[in-house]
């Protein structure tokens, strides 16, 4: 019986209770892995966690770490960037390597770092595990590999004689470079801190007496050299102020652009990102020999307004025709002149397009002295706009329905191409077909492509506005959960949702 019971063994469960220990092998293996502080790597990006983390500090004297969720969109995007960039450092013997760690796993890690939004990147530098440094640079494998060189080496080259200076500004469009007669001074540090920064530019820097008087300088100063407009703007650095990095980041974005831009594919980077708060557009077709002569006159009166308002060429047989919707505008138009506020897309026509330098000045400075009005798009209301349980609103008619102070009226702003407004559409089509019967509610809708309003700014879409009954024209925001129920208690309840009891 025994010998029976033996042989039978197997077939009485002993496979699984070897698999058991084989499980349990296996988990304790795991574990013993991830207490280990051996740091392996995938595609040149080390794997780090809570275990190992401290050890690939203490080896690494530049360690941009990447802190990131598996099922983040982004972070899969950015994913082969990451790992070129840490393939390039590495080849080129880089003492800057790159790592990553699964915040939602390793989530000391991610308390330790305030880690809140995925991917974040910081970097650590010599061991430093308290002040880790965001990374401020762009999300591709250039841009990461640019930034950590930056911070590897010298952010600027020193340059120490007359050849050597010549040769560096005349290598490139355009570069910068710092005159300070004491480099381990403050100004010149702060001055290396903003070129570690910007590396989209080239920077040098100098001390020899000799250079100061060659370029007509006395006292420290930074200079922007450029093939183009003017050949050498100077910055001086303020005695009583010191360096201040934030306005020389400022100047020098601003005084690196063409004094009029065209607007194209490889510059439209540039002019969005130049954060100058007005934009100057003239709207040409470049075939025409007639209208191109008009950027003469575009470009005399840039010269006062740099840095206040950017002056662009947009030729609307080109790369410009994707914009003129944005205006309402066609082809036929060209030429125009528009002046574009950034903070809230105000647009600004003159009342009769006159192309000369001095009109051109005299209208900016009205604008910028308030004394312009906006010019404001509309489409014109469509034959059944009240008849439709959904009410159509149009920039004439707005003002009319949306403060009747008989009724409550709750509006859609939207966007045609907005798939958020697409999803959303069916429940507002049946909460207008709930209220179609009532006098005092109305839903409404507005295409905010085709329309434009001058006390409403809609910064995103869609954007739900209702505006109740009764005098002071009020406006309440609606920030709830868009679904047909929760519009019907919000709006029987006179603009605000009902306390849900605990």
């Amino acid at each position: 019986l025994v010998l029976s019971l033996a042989w039978l063994g197997p077939a009485l469960g002993g496979e699984d209770k070897d698999e058991e220990v084989i499980e349990e092998e296996e988990k304790e293996k795991k574990e013993d892995e991830e207490l280990s502080d051996e740091i392996k790597e995938e595609d040149n990006v080390l794997v780090l966690h809570e275990h190992n983390f401290a050890r690939a500090l203490s080896e690494h004297q530049l360690l941009l770490v990447e802190f990131y969720a598996p099922w983040c969109g982004h972070c899969q995007q950015l994913a082969p960037a990451f790992a070129q960039a840490a393939t390039e450092l590495r080849n080129e013997s880089s003492p800057a390597r790159l790592g990553k760690v699964d915040a939602t796993a390793q989530t000391a890690l991610a308390t330790e770092f305030g880690i809140t939004s995925y991917p974040t990147l910081k970097l650590f530098r010599d061991g430093n595990r308290t002040h880790p440094l965001a990374y401020t640079g762009r999300m591709d494998s250039q841009g990461i590999v640019r930034w950590l060189q930056r911070r590897a080496g010298p952010s600027a080259t020193l340059l120490q004689d007359t050849n050597t200076i010549a040769a560096f500004i005349n290598a490139q469009d355009l570069v910068v470079v710092g005159f300070f007669k004491d480099l381990r001074g403050e100004a010149a540090q702060a001055f290396f801190e903003v070129a570690a920064e910007m590396v989209d530019m080239t920077f040098g820097v100098a001390e020899a007496a000799e250079l100061f008087q060659v370029y007509g300088l006395s006292a420290d100063t930074v200079c922007l050299f450029k093939k183009f407009d003017e050949r050498q703007t100077n910055f001086p650095v303020d005695l009583a102020r010191g360096l201040d990095t934030a306005e020389l980041t400022r100047l020098l974005r601003v005084h690196s652009l063409q004094l009029v831009m065209e607007f194209t594919n490889e510059t439209s980077n540039q002019i969005f990102g130049a954060k100058i708060p007005h934009h100057m557009l003239l709207f040409l077709n470049k075939s025409s020999p007639e209208q191109l002569l008009l950027r003469d006159s575009f470009r005399a009166a840039a010269g006062g307004f740099r840095g206040q308002v950017l002056f662009v060429v947009v030729d609307v047989a080109g790369h410009g025709a994707d914009v003129l919707p944005f205006f309402g505008m066609t082809a036929a138009d060209a030429p125009t002149l528009r002046l574009v506020k950034m903070e809230n897309n105000r647009k600004y026509q003159m009342e009769q397009d006159n192309f000369s330098d001095s009109a051109i000045r005299t209208f900016i400075q009205g604008v910028l002295d308030g004394k312009v009005k906006p010019h404001l798009l509309s489409a014109e209301p469509p034959d059944d706009w009240d008849t439709r349980p959904v009410k159509v609103l149009v920039g004439k008619t707005f003002e009319q329905v949306a403060f009747d102070e008989t009724k409550n009226v709750f509006v859609k702003f939207y966007a045609p191409w907005c798939p958020h407004c697409q999803a959303m559409a069916a429940a507002w089509e049946e909460l207008a077909e709930r209220y179609k019967d009532r006098e005092d509610i109305v839903i409404a809708e507005m295409d905010c492509t085709a329309n434009e309003l001058e006390n409403i700014t809609i910064h995103g879409y869609p954007t739900l506005h209702y505006f109740p009954a009764g005098p002071g024209r009020k406006m309440v925001e609606y920030k709830s959960t868009r679904d047909v129920e929760t519009f019907s208690k919000f709006l029987e309840n006179g603009g605000t949702l009902p306390e849900e009891p605990p």
